[in-house]
């Protein structure tokens, strides 16, 4: 993980791009660095996604998060039944590095929790988009994911973003 971390920060202060990662399936269409941004998922600007299906939301930070946070050490997560709201604060994920926030991309309700992270919360390290994702949601307003980027908007997002640091 270590040098993972050290190879994505030394690639950012270089301004390296990398091209594709040949041995992940084609769902992982949009890499820069050593971040992954999937199709079919929604993000907010505050490195959230989302991927909305049937009547459940499961949300969880962005590879991009993870990699700038370095080492997950502690995953705070809300209890089922606890409303959030788009924007608002629903948990928050301590690194070796800092303490943030995790904003929910919609609102609604909380329906599951990912309790592998309380044992296990390098899971957002390894795994973010499928073992570490944090919590499930029942949404109030399906149509908040319209406010959402896509995968191609969020990779130039993050690209601006880091070239803007």
């Amino acid at each position: 993980m270590a040098l993972t971390v050290w190879a994505s920060s030394t690639a950012n202060a270089l301004r390296i791009s990398c091209a594709s990662k040949p041995h992940l399936p084609l769902a992982f269409s949009f890499s820069r660095c050593f971040s992954t941004v999937l199709d079919g998922l929604k993000y907010a600007s505050s490195h959230e996604w989302v991927k909305h299906d049937g009547s459940v939301a499961t949300i969880g930070i962005t590879d991009h998060a993870q990699d700038h946070l370095g080492e997950v050490v502690f995953v705070e997560l809300p209890e089922p039944g606890v409303p959030v709201s788009q924007g608002k604060g629903f948990g928050a994920v301590e690194s070796v590095k800092a303490t943030s926030d995790v904003n929910s991309p919609i609102s609604g309700e909380v329906v599951e929790v990912n309790s592998k992270l309380t044992e296990a919360p390098g899971l957002i390290n390894s795994s973010p988009y499928e073992e570490g994702w944090m919590i499930k949601v029942k949404p109030s307003s399906p149509s908040e994911l319209e406010s959402l980027m896509g995968s191609k908007e969020y990779t130039k997002f993050c690209e601006e973003e880091d070239a803007s640091h």
